[in-house]
């Protein structure tokens, strides 16, 4: 199949070049346009750092321009960065090329929900405004360099060296990398220490974990987009290796009307086979996924175990199964006589897009690899990392947090029990929590002190399931561009950049380290909140009574909540006694002068004076 011998020629990881090499030396060397990458691209370029962003596929934007156009996330409050930033320009787009009152401005949730190809569009044009930033796609990095003298020393990556079309070499010098990558190639190659698999429920104490350790790690699937617009529907192919008999065990379910359909908008058992995503995209596109707890599943448990640290003809055949199975299942309930009537004309309805990927066949270049390879780092964040502290409304403190995040660990299923349609898949969990902070710990390695990996970051399974989403990768992509800018100005190691000089300039770019829902960026004080709010300040305000759970804000339609509860911080609510003694500690902690604060009546003016007399200097 087409797509299945494109991703054979990206994967290329021969170790022998062909073609002429090219060598570049450049501040910082990114290897994966995701939008982790394209984020840290943009930090380090818009710093005035020359950065190579070095992509394996046919175009940037890793899943979000491949499909994945629905990205997880509860509270618009919670949006932050870059990422915020993106979904700004997307929601102008198309207020600019539909009118600002249209359908289509409507649908993209201000901005959230985008058609693959403007989504790609915009993240392209962004990185294009930077002259310092130069993209070379199609170039895979070679694995085996390590034999090279000059490729590693004991704890500093030298150069990397990727292979083009053609086989064309460049091999790249940097004075800081970032692994930007799904899979966490880059730090491999590093020689950093990665784990794959689910940890045990004592290791970390994670109520979530498994009663054992093991190798199972989170399913994939393809995010397909769809339509059931006549005019832009294309048919869906017979893909290579379609066996009606890997399909047929479907019959007796859908004899029975086990299914209320073939597409639903809702998660649950026996709610649909196809999940389109609710809200749909601009245009009458669907963003197509797994249906958690269905009878009829569309990610393959088990069949992506060799993909983590597989050679290119591993991952070209667990590529082609999932395009085996994630289309013949749908190629078969739309042609296949012995399939109902009433599934059978609904399935027909459905198609790819006539307008997206038209380079591949309609089809993403890109599986949806939710887990890889972790990274063992300084901080390895846990389920404990987004408890509540105690008698506390906000999570744990982390005073070194370089990101948010507010979506709970999820995990789509690690294993399989009984029958392909009618079975279970098992390993799957989700977790409410509030709010939380993520630490500078987590995209540092132990040993490489070059190297920084803000997407196969350094976590346990259950905390992997948690930060794998696209807004926080984001966000953590846009740290790991500020902290090589102060790496390379400041001439030291990733491991001892100053983290204070590195919130501060987050801060600056509209990065939140906290979740304060009524201080967002763009706001005159937010970075004087965050910063108020890394020392302490905001922890406290809300008291939670003993037992009482997390929750989110009333639903406002789909998997999206009005604000979290109980994180303002009400600049303008005078001081009260006890929050008077507290502040006033802290700012004596932080050693802000004493008359700085003496005479703050609200809560505003309070962290207003304190960071001017300090922070803001």
């Amino acid at each position: 199949m087409r797509l299945a011998q494109l991703l054979s020629v990206l994967f290329v990881l021969s170790s022998i070049a062909t073609a002429p090499s090219e060598d570049i030396t450049t501040d910082v060397a990114i290897y994966g346009g995701t939008p982790a990458g394209i984020a840290a691209a943009l930090a380090a370029g818009r710093a005035g750092k020359q950065v190579v962003l070095i992509e394996p596929y046919s175009w940037i934007g890793g899943l979000v321009s491949n499909g994945l156009t629905h990205t997880d996330y509860h509270a618009y409050e919670g949006l932050t960065g870059t990422f915020l930033e993106f979904t700004k320009r997307v929601e102008a787009f198309y207020a600019d090329k539909y009118g600002k009152d249209s359908p289509q401005v409507k649908d993209t949730h201000r901005g959230t929900h985008a058609e693959p190809a403007v989504n790609r569009l915009v993240l392209e044009r962004m990185v294009a405004e930077v002259p310092t930033i130069r993209v070379l796609t199609r170039h895979v990095l070679r694995r085996n360099q390590a034999a090279d003298s000059s490729a590693t020393t004991a704890s500093e990556l030298r150069a990397i060296t990727a292979l083009g079309p053609e086989q064309q070499a460049v091999t790249v010098k940097a004075t800081v990398y970032i692994d930007a990558t799904y899979e966490g190639d880059l730090m491999a190659l590093a020689g950093e220490l990665w784990r794959v698999g689910r940890e045990g429920r004592a290791q970390f104490g994670e109520s979530l974990a498994h009663e054992q350790a093991d190798a199972q790690l989170q399913a994939y699937n393809f995010r397909l987009t769809f339509t059931n617009a006549a005019d832009n529907r294309v048919a869906i192919p017979e893909p290579a290796g379609y066996r009606r008999e890997d399909f047929a065990s479907i019959l007796p379910l859908l004899e029975k009307n086990a299914f209320k359909a073939v597409f639903t908008e809702k998660s649950g058992r026996d709610t649909g086979i196809y999940k389109a995503q609710f809200p749909q995209l601009p245009n009458g596109k669907f963003d197509i996924n797994d249906v958690s707890h269905s009878a009829a599943r569309l990610s393959m448990p088990g069949a992506n175990h060799g993909w983590p640290d597989g050679d290119a003809t591993t991952r070209a055949r667990i590529f082609a199964e999932h395009v085996r199975y994630n289309l013949g299942l749908l190629y078969f309930l739309q042609h296949d006589p012995a399939v109902p009537a009433r599934y059978r004309d609904e399935a027909l309805q459905y198609g790819l897009c006539r307008d997206e990927f038209t380079s591949n066949g309609h089809l993403p270049e890109q599986l949806y690899v939710r887990e890889a390879r972790r990274l063992v780092g300084q901080h390895v964040f846990i389920e404990g990392d987004m408890d509540q502290a105690t008698g506390d409304q906000r999570c744990v403190l982390h005073a070194d947090s370089i990101a948010m995040g507010e979506y709970g660990p999820n995990c789509h299923g690690t294993s399989h029990e009984g029958p392909l349609f009618g079975g279970k898949h098992t390993g799957e969990f989700y977790k409410v929590v509030m709010p939380y902070q993520i630490p500078y710990g987590v995209i540092v390695p132990l040993k490489t002190s070059n190297l920084l990996v803000p997407v196969a970051v350094s976590s346990s399974h259950v905390g992997f399931c948690a930060l794998r989403l696209e807004p926080i990768w984001m966000s953590l992509g846009q740290a790991a561009g500020h902290a090589a800018v102060e790496a390379i100005t400041h001439k030291t190691t990733v491991q001892q950049v100053d983290v204070v000089r590195l919130q501060r300039r987050l801060h600056i770019d509209g990065s939140a380290t906290i979740y304060a829902s009524d201080v967002l960026p763009g706001h005159p004080d937010f970075a004087a909140v965050q910063w108020w709010g890394l020392l302490g300040g905001l922890h406290g305000l809300e008291v939670r009574a003993e037992g009482e759970k997390p929750k989110r804000g009333k639903n406002i339609g789909g998997q999206y909540n009005e604000t979290y509860p109980n994180h303002e911080v009400m600049l303008e609510k005078p001081m009260d006694a006890v929050t008077a003694v507290r502040w006033r500690k802290l700012a004596v902690d932080a050693r802000v002068p004493t008359d700085a604060v003496a005479q703050a009546v609200t809560r505003g003016e309070f962290i207003r004076r304190a960071f001017a007399a300090l922070a803001g200097n």
